[in-house]
Order: structure tokens, then sequence, then C-alpha cells
């Protein structure tokens, strides 16, 4: 059976109900909320000019999180964004403790290297499984799995650790 590639209105639905899950990332990459829209609209052009390229392999919404975070990084190497902690460092110059659990949370996974911070949003902001990270990241499935191992391992030294904790 011959895939025609992908629909556009699979394309529409999936837009419409996954928006802020991509935004979401996407700022996590770039730092901004008006660079994150920009990624995410970049990202569901490229994959509507390219949607008869979709084999179907994989899940539609992996393939189009390819394109949304292929659009986000190559927006940072010719922007230069601030990462997520220098973003969330920047809004607030007057402290640079988080003041609540979440920035705490946030700042913990900032500080993650990108592959491991990419992985945890996948996973828990936008709520994909690894297979669809995988296909996302363009890695294997494997790699996933490894790559949260170590995102969970080091976030743990992170609580763990008795200078972040808050008093």
């Amino acid at each position: 059976m011959k895939n025609n590639g992908a629909r556009l209105e699979d394309l529409e639905r999936l837009y419409r109900e996954r928006y802020t899950h991509f935004v979401q990332v996407a700022r996590a990459v770039l730092g901004y909320e008006t660079a994150a829209h920009d990624a995410v609209q970049d990202g569901f052009s490229q994959a509507i000019r390219k949607r008869s390229s979709f084999r179907g392999d994989g899940p539609l919404e992996a393939w189009v999180w390819r394109m949304v975070l292929n659009a986000a990084l190559a927006n940072r190497r010719r922007n230069g964004a601030l990462d997520l902690f220098e973003f969330e460092l920047a809004l607030e110059p007057s402290s640079s403790e988080p003041r609540n659990e979440d920035e705490q949370i946030r700042a913990w996974i900032a500080t993650l290297p990108e592959r491991q911070r990419l992985t945890v949003f996948l996973r828990y902001y936008a709520d994909l499984d690894y297979r669809a990270i995988a296909t996302a990241l363009d890695v294997e499935t494997g790699t996933v799995s490894a790559t949260l191992n170590a995102a969970h391992a080091a976030l743990r030294r992170s609580i763990s650790t008795p200078e972040e904790v808050s008093p």
C-alpha cells in the first residue's frame, strides 16, 4: 500500500490540539516566547510543504516535532538566543534565587545538557512516548531511554545537593 503523505486535515488537527505543547518546548530551546511561536510556525509550514514526503513509518506528530525542533535549533544558531536558564535569570535581574518550587525545577532542568533537556520536555511536557521522541530527535529508542535515565540522575543530584535546597 502506497503512502500518500500527510493529510492537511491531520496537520491542522495536530496544530490546533498541540500548539501550546510545541510552543513550550520551542521556548525551552530558544528562551523567548515570540521566537518559540515563530519556530512552531516555521516547523508547521515546512511540514505542510513537505507533507508528501511523510512515509508513515512513525507517528505524524513525531515527524512534525522533528521539523519544529529543527526550526527552533536553526533559529537559535542564527540569532544566538539565550538558553532557558539565562533567560529566566534575565527576567528577574534582582535575584538569581528561584522563588518557588516550580521555578526551582525549571532551573534544574535548564542546567541539563541540551539533548537531555529536550528529551525531558518531549516526554513530560509534550507527553510523547519513547518512539515518538526517538523520531523527533532522530535517535534510536534506546538512546531516548538512556538520555532520560541520565537526565533523571542529574536531576536527583541537583535536588540532593545541599546548596541547591532552599532554606
